[in-house]
């Protein structure tokens, strides 16, 4: 009687304790998952975030429907450059009656987030005369060969703005199609970018895989 005794009590203690390593592995599980969910929900909040391009004024540097990742640390701890590509607030209903794909709208839209280059930084006074003239900044005309699409000018309408602080003047690298500082001259604040409206700076296409790549 007592060795079947002694047996029962050795079996449920297994039992118990393969229990135990259950559950501890269970545990283990979730607790990389919250881990991994922090960590994704801090890196969204403070150091990158990913965008879906709405439109083609950034062609063909970005197409439709192109994936980026963005840095948010950058204008807040690094500087901006001239021909950053940046995600921004719409500063001044900017995409008032603009068309969107409906398969973005609820994406994009929803947000108010705009991608462009930035071209002039605080202080610098960009100009063009018009007619496919080149942009210059303070007075230098500016190599744009990289990222200006195929076959567009530089600009067709004539502009000169003078950067103030705190602001970016930007462009899309698709001019013809493209609704950017120029077009904004008078949405009372010359068409300029505030910095508080930065998001971020588009770093690195991710999709499609075919076009995967850095930016910038």
């Amino acid at each position: 009687m007592v060795g079947r005794h002694s047996k029962k009590a050795r079996g449920q203690s297994r039992r118990h304790a393969r229990k135990s390593s259950v559950w501890s592995e269970i545990r283990g599980y979730l607790l990389t998952v919250i881990a991994v969910m922090l960590v994704v929900l801090l890196g969204r909040t403070f150091v990158f975030n990913v965008y879906v391009i709405p439109s083609r004024s950034m062609e063909d540097t970005l197409q439709i429907g192109d994936r980026v990742f963005a840095s948010r640390l950058t204008p807040r701890l690094f500087a901006l450059h001239r021909g950053d590509i940046i995600v921004f607030k719409d500063p001044a209903d900017w995409m008032e009656g603009e068309q969107l794909p409906t398969n973005l709208m609820s994406i994009i839209d929803s947000n108010r987030y705009l991608i462009k280059r930035v071209i002039g930084l605080p202080g610098d006074t960009v100009t063009c005369k018009g007619s496919g003239e080149p942009i210059t900044v303070n007075g230098k005309p500016i190599d744009e060969s990289a990222y200006l699409k195929s076959g567009v000018n530089p600009s067709d309408s004539p502009f000169s703005v003078t950067v103030t602080d705190g602001n970016v003047f930007v462009l899309g690298d698709n001019r013809s199609n493209s609704r950017d500082s120029r077009y904004h001259l008078d949405d009372g604040n010359n068409g300029l970018v505030p910095y508080d409206d930065i998001q971020g700076v588009a770093l690195f296409r991710f999709w499609p895989f075919t076009r995967i790549g850095l930016l910038n």
